[in-house]
């Protein structure tokens, strides 16, 4: 089969397209015929070794497609059936072996595409807005990149719990995708200081909340962007990674907690995890979540995917396209 293989870190140059053996499924796992592969940046942190592994690798965390065939002890998928998932490597390729526990179903109505661009920033949208600081009715939260996958999607759904959403975007192009998405106030960070806009929005109480993706370049003013005991959601680092911080910061902040979640630990078992793709999928089969797939690049062109990601240039999902 044709995949990307990764045999030492370093740029998009390092993500190399060729022929690989077709993986086979043990116990517990099934094998899936790839319709569609999700982009994010994990797949940059793997490949550059922020995260790091056992180089040779296939990077990639998430993808749908079909079970082409099933491992012992596997009872509740058979051959034939459509599935997604995300937080298992190795999905930058023809096929994949994912443990079965990993994949859920992909209704009727809902494409590999749409299923691939949903699952990873999908859920981590959903548990941010839903577990990580829930929004209630009336809670005022900031979401950084709100034009990006998580960000749109974010954004829709802390207006459907009923939040006022402020969120930054760097272009007018992208501040007319965050509106579109739900947003209420839109910040254009290139040329105003988001947090003396948040405190004017906000009329100098702060947010409830502040989900930032971003890390190192808006981190510190996001901080100040808080109410007393608000929550700041630190759940990536595409400026870089944020310097140590002593505690003590966030009394004198007021009593604010800081988290750093990861999706790994908010779909710790299979109802979990079902539960988080179930309201996805039918939040957008109902048309009440809308998806912006961006651009669709052949798998072999990884490298260029990785490339316009990096360069912060790109709004919604990309996604890699197998054969």
């Amino acid at each position: 089969m044709k995949a990307i293989q990764v045999s030492a870190y370093g740029g998009p140059e390092v993500l190399a397209y060729g022929d690989v053996a077709v993986p086979q499924p043990k116990a517990g796992e099934a094998l899936v015929r790839i319709g569609a592969i999700g982009v994010n940046f994990i797949d940059v942190y793997h490949r550059t070794g922020r995260y790091p592994g056992n180089p040779p690798f296939t990077p990639g965390m998430e993808a749908a497609g079909v079970a082409e065939a099933v491992g012992p002890d596997v009872t509740d998928l058979k051959p034939g059936d459509r599935v997604a998932y995300a937080m298992t490597l190795g999905s930058y390729g023809e096929y994949a072996v994912v443990p079965a526990a990993k994949l859920v179903p992909v209704p009727d109505g809902v494409s590999d595409q749409q299923a691939a661009a949903l699952m990873l920033q999908g859920m981590t949208a959903h548990y941010l807005a839903r577990s990580t600081y829930p929004i209630q009715p009336g809670d005022t939260v900031l979401v950084h990149a709100g034009a990006g996958g998580v960000g749109l999607l974010l954004t829709q759904i802390a207006k459907h719990a009923g939040g006022r959403v402020i969120t930054t975007v760097s272009t007018e192009e992208k501040a007319a995708l965050s509106r579109e998405a739900g947003a209420d106030h839109v910040i254009l960070y290139t040329e105003t200081d988001f947090e003396a806009e948040v405190k004017r929005i906000t009329e100098g109480k702060g947010v409830h909340a502040v989900y930032d993706g971003v890390g190192k370049t808006t981190f510190d003013k996001s901080l100040n962007c808080l109410r007393p005991r608000g929550c700041m959601a630190l759940f990536g680092a595409s400026s870089g990674p944020v310097p140590p911080l002593d505690p003590l910061v966030l009394s004198g902040k007021g009593s604010l907690f800081l988290t750093r979640p990861t999706l790994a630990h908010y779909a710790l078992d299979r109802q979990e995890l079902l539960w988080r793709a179930s309201d996805l999928f039918g939040w957008l089969a109902g048309g009440s979540l809308k998806l912006r797939i961006e651009h669709t690049y052949p798998l072999a062109d990884a490298a260029r995917a990785h490339r316009d990601l990096e360069g912060r240039a790109t709004t919604g999902k990309l996604l890699l396209l197998p054969g």
